[in-house]
């Protein structure tokens, strides 16, 4: 039986959840398996890197710490924001587009007073460990 090799095309379906149990992210909700390159960049690096090994129809539990997922909470990515310089209406919650230079970049409102808004453009994963059900369901 052959195995899921580093650069491997695989397809797999997953069931991502944090520590608590709380669901996060279901390929099998969606009803279409995930399709990547094993231990490519294209996915977060323990996710790519722990399929390797498996074979078509092994299943296993992935607990990722921060580092092999979406990286610490970077606090330097929190930033306040004048209220004349926001979205008319903007609440908690509100995903905002942002630009430093040329660059464009998602934030999230993630406090409010009457003076401004706390924007994070962390990647709203950054800081929690993920725990991942995966089951190969193929390997091309």
């Amino acid at each position: 039986m052959s195995t899921v090799k580093s650069g491997d095309a695989i397809r797999v379906h997953y069931e991502g959840r944090f520590e608590n149990g709380e669901v996060f992210d279901s390929s099998r909700e969606r009803g279409e398996p995930l399709a990547f390159e094993a231990g490519s960049n294209q996915l977060i690096p323990g996710f790519s890197e722990g399929v390797i090994g498996m074979a078509v129809g092994d299943t296993q539990t992935l607990t990722l710490p921060p580092e092999q997922a979406y990286g610490p909470h970077d606090p330097s990515h929190v930033q306040r924001a004048d209220l004349e310089v926001l979205p008319e209406g903007v609440k908690v919650g509100d995903q905002l587009q942002a630009q430093h230079g040329e660059q464009v970049f998602q934030v999230v409102v993630t406090e409010m007073d009457d003076k401004g808004a706390t924007l994070d453009a962390n990647h709203p994963l950054a800081g929690k460990t993920l725990v991942f059900d995966i089951e190969v369901v193929g390997i091309d």
